[in-house]
């Protein structure tokens, strides 16, 4: 049985997590540029475009000027003396469905030409291959430069330290010790790391960062929805959400996913059918799993977090296994949802499928309609002012009213001369 309406899920307030080791790094940032040949930007493939930090995009866009790129054409450079590359890269791509990798590299790459796009895993050797030689044939196109500096950079939780590890073992030939520690919680890289070497023959250094989380996720809906997604990822400190919650967003997005066969059902007791209830869900769970409290009661925040646990674990692989459901709109007459990841969603119908087009030219039209939504929703955040704080506003209201108070200052000093 297919369900045929997912309603959206309430949603708590974000809470605001940006301690001050970001805010450092933040601040830091565009110096550091100056020493860098190219930024590596690391990425969630399940929230390819929540786990963009716009917050950057300001210090990231002067670097590549400063370093000669056209302004008026992102694709073309003016003086090219010393590489400037930024490669974005999704990281923990078996945790998407397969069908989606591909369509999903072209649609990014036609809305933003100035960046590299590519998607990986630590665990499969053959991603690690291709970073490692993209990173070193940059570097031997400026056979001049002593070597190349790569600043990588990323949110929380999304896999910096672990997969430049990898480039490590990869790049230097012989046992290497695992160069940084990594956690699966958020926060553990609180500094700037020292160098580490990537390669010795050309010479390619690596600095890792920072996670940093956007200093405020938003107001209404979008706001709500982007936290749960990064709690969700484990890119928020545990304990700031009410893991209930993020349970609900989850088997919402699961739904949405597959409605007809969602990964989550190995988790119910047989027989089971997909189901939009929350606490009926979380009531089976409990029930499968033993989780019960004294006199018989289902004891739902253990399955809750049984359930999230699951799913950044084997559950993810589960759902990233999901086939392309092209033929379900094609046999009906009505719109059929599909989703890829938890950050696009979209309708086909069986119209959209006449004279035999190619389904990855169609996945593909339709995730760039995604990633213009997505970037819309912005803009209008960013002029409504729904992505500052009340805190933001009143810091920039002191430093407007201080910024006065000089030139007033300034200009009493000026007449009394």
């Amino acid at each position: 049985m297919a369900l045929t309406h997912i309603p959206f899920p309430p949603l708590p307030i974000p809470p605001s997590w940006f301690p001050g080791h970001m805010m450092r790094f933040h601040r830091m940032l565009p110096s550091l540029l100056t020493q860098t040949d190219v930024v590596l930007e690391l990425r969630d493939s399940r929230l390819p475009l929540t786990s963009i930090n716009g917050t950057l995009e300001g210090a990231l866009q002067k670097w590549r000027l400063e370093r000669g790129w056209d302004p008026n054409d992102a694709t073309r450079r003016v003086v090219n003396s010393s590489a400037c590359e930024r490669i974005v890269v999704f990281n923990k791509r078996d945790l998407v469905p397969e069908w989606g990798l591909e369509p999903f590299r072209k649609a990014m790459s036609s809305r933003f030409p100035d960046q590299q796009f590519m998607f990986a895993s630590w665990q499969r050797p053959r991603d690690i291959r291709t970073l490692s030689e993209l990173l070193v044939n940059i570097a031997k196109k400026y056979p001049y430069a002593m070597e190349l500096n790569v600043l990588v950079l990323g949110m929380p939780n999304v896999g910096k330290s672990t997969l430049l590890n990898a480039l490590r073992n990869m790049g230097i030939k012989g046992p290497t010790p695992k160069a940084f520690r990594t956690s699966a919680n958020p926060g553990l890289t609180q500094a700037l790391s020292t160098r580490l070497k990537l390669s010795l023959s050309p010479l390619v250094y690596a600095f890792d960062s920072p996670g940093v989380m956007l200093p405020f996720l938003g107001l209404g809906e979008e706001g709500a929805e982007r936290g749960v997604k990064l709690a969700l990822i484990a890119g928020i400190k545990e304990g700031m959400y009410d893991v209930e919650a993020l349970a609900s967003y989850l088997l919402y997005r699961l739904n949405i996913l597959n409605p007809v066969s969602p990964a989550y059902l190995q988790l119910l007791p047989s027989g089971s059918v997909p189901t939009i209830d929350i606490e009926e869900f979380l009531e089976g769970v409990a029930r499968r799993m033993g989780m019960v409290r004294k006199g018989g009661v289902p004891d739902l925040r253990r399955a809750a977090v049984y359930f999230v646990r699951w799913w950044r674990e084997e559950g993810g692989l589960m759902s990233a296994s999901s086939a392309l459901r092209i033929a379900d709109a094609a046999s009906g007459s009505g719109a059929v949802t599909h989703g890829w990841g938890f950050d696009l969603e979209w309708q086909i119908r069986a119209e959209e499928l006449a004279g035999g087009r190619e389904p990855q030219v169609l996945v593909q039209e339709k995730m760039e309609e995604c990633i213009d939504r997505h970037l819309a929703k912005l803009t209008q955040e960013e002029l409504a002012e729904n992505n500052v704080s009340a805190t933001q506003r009143k810091k920039q209201a002191a430093l407007e009213e201080q910024v006065r108070r000089k030139a007033k200052y300034a200009k009493m000093k000026q007449q009394q001369r």
